[in-house]
């Protein structure tokens, strides 16, 4: 492809300002501010007060940031790990069996039907769920006990034993939609007669999934597993409107954590520490992942 020249190209640089003016507005400068309160003692008025690497001490004694990082990895586990396996799987079924047995319409309402808690607003979904799994009269209990002939009042997400179970099962419900929506589409543009040669090999659907469906949608694979980290990893919330972190720290995350120090501790800078530390998490996950990703495409390639 040439190159534009230079003075057609430069016409180009007035309709770049407002999305860069945005970037700078939105997110650079807000990330360098709390960066420089990360070194900070305040309380969201009055002066501040510089205290260097204090703040970040404290971090890494701090056995509720790490408890919450722990817990980072069980919301990766209902946000990433669960859905993209249910994801692979489901698509694939509707695709090679509903969609060809039933039709695309079939397929296709299907598919909506998985996606439709990803249309739901975060608090209206956590809601929802949370209405389920209340003690006293939620669904949940209510099931188990016309099974059992008990009356059931299990505090899903008030024991300490129940509550991060009871989240990752909410968190699964409301994410599995995301990844079956685009392996579908993924799906679409697999050639059909790679399907029917390894059927002619005498393959099963498993073999055909392993063999053609998987390295066909790996580009999709990567695009999930990589904007699906980043959710799990910025978890609020669900966790802030069901269990507030608890109990105790039991559900706690980074970015509640974090939260709870800004705005209901008032230690800024404190707060500012924990999030910065988690968009730090974040940036070099990208990288990482980012590099791996090229890896793989051009390994695929060859």
């Amino acid at each position: 492809m040439s190159r534009l020249p230079g003075n057609k190209s430069s016409k180009f640089i007035p309709y770049l300002i407002p999305g860069v003016l945005g970037l700078a507005v939105i997110i650079i400068v807000p990330f360098l501010w709390n960066v420089c309160l990360s070194f900070t003692r305040w309380r969201g008025v009055g002066p501040l007060k510089f205290v260097g690497t204090k703040n970040w001490i404290r971090l890494m004694a701090d056995a509720t940031f790490w408890k919450s990082f722990l817990n980072s990895f069980w919301i990766i586990v209902a946000i990433v790990v669960i859905p993209t396996i249910l994801g692979l799987l489901i698509s694939s079924v509707l695709t090679d069996v509903i969609q060809k047995k039933f039709g695309s319409k079939t397929a296709s309402f299907i598919r909506a039907l998985y996606y439709l808690p990803q249309l739901l607003p975060v608090a209206v979904a956590a809601i929802i769920m949370g209405w389920i799994f209340r003690p006293d009269d939620g669904a949940i209990n209510a099931l188990i006990a016309k099974f059992t002939s008990d009356p059931v009042a299990i505090n899903w997400l008030g024991n300490p034993k129940l509550a991060l179970p009871s989240l990752m099962f909410i968190l699964i419900w409301i994410q599995l939609g995301y990844p079956i929506v685009i392996f579908m589409s993924g799906l679409q543009r697999v050639d059909p007669e790679l399907y029917e040669a390894a059927g002619l090999d005498g393959a099963n659907w498993w073999q055909k999934f392993r063999v053609v469906t998987l390295p066909s949608i790996m580009p999709e694979l990567m695009v999930v597993i990589l904007t699906a980290t980043i959710g799990a990893l910025k978890t609020f919330g669900p966790v802030y409107l069901l269990t507030k972190g608890g109990p105790g720290t039991t559900t706690i995350v980074p970015s509640y954590y974090s939260y709870n120090q800004f705005f209901q501790i008032h230690q800024v800078g404190y707060g500012a520490a924990i999030s910065t530390s988690l968009t730090l998490v974040i940036i070099v996950f990208s990288v990482v992942f980012t590099i791996f990703q090229g890896h793989v495409e051009k390994n695929m390639d060859d």
